[in-house]
């Protein structure tokens, strides 16, 4: 014989069970004795401690390739700046100024090619990663031209020589 409770909920919660009967064609006494049976189980600490686990896995392997990407990042930066700064001559007075124009032109492109890149889905990451492991490329790959064919020169240059 079961025991009879009287319980009272919330409007929305009760319209929420009362649409859950009808869906499933089972009275809604029946879900709320389901519901109460699963959270008083033993094992339901255990289950809900495994969806966390899972969760933190989950967010733990984000973390990781996140701290990857950061680690290349910073390491291309750091060699570009270093190259940069060891093959760039100083510039005389009265070359500042062109150089300073030419330097915007130049920026501007880079922004440019760099919006294209983010819009296409392109990464840098993606790209080094495929040449240091080839087999892990997909047959549908992302093209990883760094500049498009509108672009004159990828140098930037436009033609001159430093």
């Amino acid at each position: 014989m079961k025991s009879r409770f009287n319980c009272y909920f919330d409007p929305k919660l009760a319209d929420r069970l009362t649409e859950l009967s009808l869906r499933q064609g089972v009275h809604r006494s029946q879900i709320v004795e389901a519901a109460v049976a699963s959270f008083l189980s033993p094992d339901a600490l255990d289950r809900q401690e495994a969806a966390y686990v899972r969760r933190l896995d989950r967010l733990s392997r984000q973390l990781e390739r996140i701290e990857r990407d950061l680690t290349i990042a910073i390491e291309a930066q750091a060699l570009f700046v270093r190259f940069w700064l060891s093959v760039t001559a100083p510039l005389a007075p009265s070359q500042q100024a062109a150089a300073k124009a030419q330097g915007a032109q130049r920026y501007q492109s880079y922004i440019e090619t760099l919006g294209r890149r983010l819009q296409r889905g392109d990464s840098l990451v993606r790209e080094i990663s495929e040449e240091i492991w080839p087999e892990r490329r997909h047959a549908a790959a992302m093209p990883t031209a760094d500049f498009t064919p509108d672009d004159p020169d990828p140098s930037g240059d436009e033609g001159e020589t430093a």
